[in-house]
């Protein structure tokens, strides 16, 4: 992938960017990763463990994802929340591995921020025991270059976990998850929203297995694309045999904020299992131009009746996020990004 690889080769640069800036007012754990090397000076890991290790896995790229990474792994009905992981770049390449192990009815909260430049390359495993339940929120800030995350997740019994992704830096983009639901009454939801302009591209591809009865998926993903740009995403839901009464949705929206930009969307169900409630959507258009004149002639100027409307697209992508501070500060930076490109 040449914007991969341009990123990769980039020349180390002072982003002119303060770490406090990047973490939200939130109480919690905090860590840095500075080129992806854990920053101690910045940082207040709490339960959070900083480690060195190699995960199992088949991804191409998460493989690469080995060394210096974090670890959080909760006892049965601990809770931590807030958790703020920061990834900071500067240029060239960076890869760090992330392990979250919680035990039955455990309850964490994770937000992670990625800014600066070069290539952040990420694998995030993840394991929720019976009833444990995992909010993450995740903000892809860099101003260019390229971040590509890979998720696993295992979901047991009556567990939880809500991944949100909000793309609204000037960076290329690659996200992909693989989440198996192993146990009855199980829930899994991963979407976002992602926001390009220029020649910029994103990309996301989500594909989630039901492997137990009773269980429960949410795909709600949210593209807008401006100029030439380019979002890719693509949703899929495999239900295995004995996976009955499985309730699967996938919700797939584009906009277009010019006619040149483009949004691809490719929603996808196998189903070998007779008593389920699938269903999926795929919709591409444009703002609607009835919606624009009416707040025009209300004394709107355009460029504000544009923002309005495109916040309104992209909002209920964002709404899943629990903690009313880290949802503000996703709804500022999207507002901050239909400043600029509108």
């Amino acid at each position: 992938m040449q914007a991969l690889r341009v990123a990769a080769d980039a020349e180390p640069r002072d982003a002119g960017i303060k770490p406090a800036d990047l973490f939200l007012d939130v109480e919690g754990p905090r860590l840095l990763f500075v080129d992806g090397v854990f920053e101690p000076a910045h940082s207040r890991p709490g339960p959070v463990k900083v480690a060195r290790f190699a995960p199992e896995t088949a991804h191409p790229l998460g493989g690469m994802a080995e060394g210096e990474g974090w670890v959080l792994s909760l006892d049965p009905q601990a809770a931590v929340t807030g958790i703020q992981i920061v990834h900071l770049g500067s240029g060239g390449e960076s890869h760090v591995p992330a392990r979250i192990t919680l035990a039955d009815d455990a309850v964490a909260s994770v937000v992670e921020t990625y800014a600066g430049s070069g290539w952040a390359n990420r694998l995030t495993q993840i394991a929720l025991g019976k009833g444990a339940r995992l909010m993450r929120s995740v903000r892809l800030l860099q101003a260019d270059g390229f971040v590509s995350l890979r998720d696993e997740a295992e979901i047991g019994e009556a567990a939880s976990l809500v991944s949100i992704f909000l793309g609204a830096g000037g960076m290329g983009s690659r996200i992909d998850g693989a989440l198996t639901l192993t146990g009855k009454g199980a829930f899994a939801e991963m979407g976002g929203a992602l926001l390009t302009s220029g020649t910029q591209k994103q990309e996301a591809a989500v594909v989630v297995r039901h492997e137990a009865v009773e269980g429960t998926s949410r795909q709600l993903w949210r593209a807008v694309a401006a100029n030439r740009s380019t979002v890719s995403l693509a949703a899929r839901v495999e239900v295995a045999r004995g996976a009955q009464q499985t309730d699967g949705e996938q919700s797939l929206r584009g906009l277009l904020l010019e006619r040149a930009a483009t949004v691809n969307l490719k929603p996808e169900l196998e189903i070998f299992a007779d008593d389920v409630k699938c269903a999926h959507g795929a919709t591409v258009g444009e703002l609607d131009q009835r919606a624009l004149f009416y707040l025009q002639s209300r004394g709107i100027p355009a460029p504000r009746a544009k923002a309005m409307l495109t916040r309104a697209f992209v909002s209920d992508a964002m709404s899943r996020i629990g903690e009313e501070k880290v949802r503000d500060a996703f709804v500022a930076d999207a507002d901050k990004w239909l400043e600029s490109a509108l």
